[in-house]
């Protein structure tokens, strides 16, 4: 049954948050294509409403707290309803101005419905409230393997705001701001992640000898828990392993987009454009259009129309 009206879910005493309907896009993409909201299984999702339902009641008991607000904005947004959680962050930074951990999430939600330049000023504005204080580990809402988190706050402001920067073409201040995300993360999942868009960066900013300086620390045995696409796309740097490898190693979902894209980038930073543009469009052709990936080859594709 298609629902024509968007239900009105609480989330604040005097607020109501419109939840999406099947017809209302999430966002637009690059190229002109409404993006709404990811399928989930039904197990799935199952479990992810349950954990939002308990998020919310926590934070029933006391509207004050600022743990419990966040995951409310993080339990929505992993059900895909990005616009939402976006309200829902902009209410806490109206109860908690100087909490930098709202908008990290908020802009890391305006990357996902592609309003780079709002991401970026709330990305920014994060990392001035944290500069000088002590770093904190990010609790995992959708924990790995290990269930061991591998980010902290400070790597996670830096990371999206170079994440950011690179989307919107800016490589002189992306170089910079992956070179802090590197250097704040103290382990091998955050020294793949950041060395992979810096490596990227800096190739396609035409810097490739200070490119090469990056895969110095990058080998096959590092400890990497959830960053194997990026560590496999180092080592393709490297010419330790082939494209045919890390490709058919990826994948599916955003680890799948994550590799298809790297190897599309290092393509076309290697005058092979066609090839890039293969890989770029097989990117878009899939579903997992809040990955990283996925946003990055968009951003290609527009680039060269």
């Amino acid at each position: 049954m298609k629902i024509a009206v968007a239900a009105l879910v609480t989330v604040a005493s005097g607020l109501a948050f419109a939840a999406p309907s099947l017809q209302t896009p999430e966002a637009t993409s690059l190229l002109g294509k409404p993006l709404f909201a990811p399928p989930i299984a039904a197990e799935a999702r199952a479990r992810m409403e349950k954990d939002l339902a308990e998020a919310r009641s926590l934070w029933d008991k006391d509207r004050s707290n600022a743990d419990a607000h966040i995951w409310v904005g993080r339990r929505t947004a992993y059900l895909g309803r990005f616009r939402e959680a976006i309200a829902i962050y902009t209410d806490g930074l109206a109860r908690h101005a100087d909490d930098a951990r709202f908008l990290r999430h908020r802009g890391h939600r305006y990357i996902t419905v592609r309003e780079f330049p709002r991401a970026i000023a709330d990305l920014e504005r994060a990392a001035a409230l944290v500069k000088g204080r002590p770093d904190e580990v990010e609790p995992d809402g959708q924990p790995n393997a290990r269930n061991v988190p591998t980010s902290t706050l400070q790597s996670n402001i830096w990371y999206h705001l170079a994440l950011a920067y690179y989307l919107s073409g800016d490589y002189g201040r992306a170089i910079p701001a992956w070179r802090t995300t590197r250097d704040v993360g103290r382990n091998p999942d955050n020294l793949v992640s950041a060395s992979h868009w810096l490596y990227t960066t800096l190739r396609r900013a035409g810097r490739a000898d200070d490119a090469a300086g990056v895969l110095a620390p990058i080998r096959a045995d590092l400890d990497v828990i959830e960053n194997g696409s990026y560590q496999a796309l180092l080592l393709l740097y490297k010419g330790e392993r082939s494209a045919d490898q890390v490709l058919k190693a990826a994948g599916e979902g955003a680890s799948g987009s994550a590799a298809r894209y790297g190897v599309g980038a290092w393509h076309l930073y290697n005058g092979r454009a066609a090839e890039a543009r293969r890989l770029f469009e097989q990117i878009v052709a899939g579903p997992d259009w809040p990955s990283f990936g996925y946003i990055g080859a968009e951003v290609e594709l527009a680039r060269a129309r």
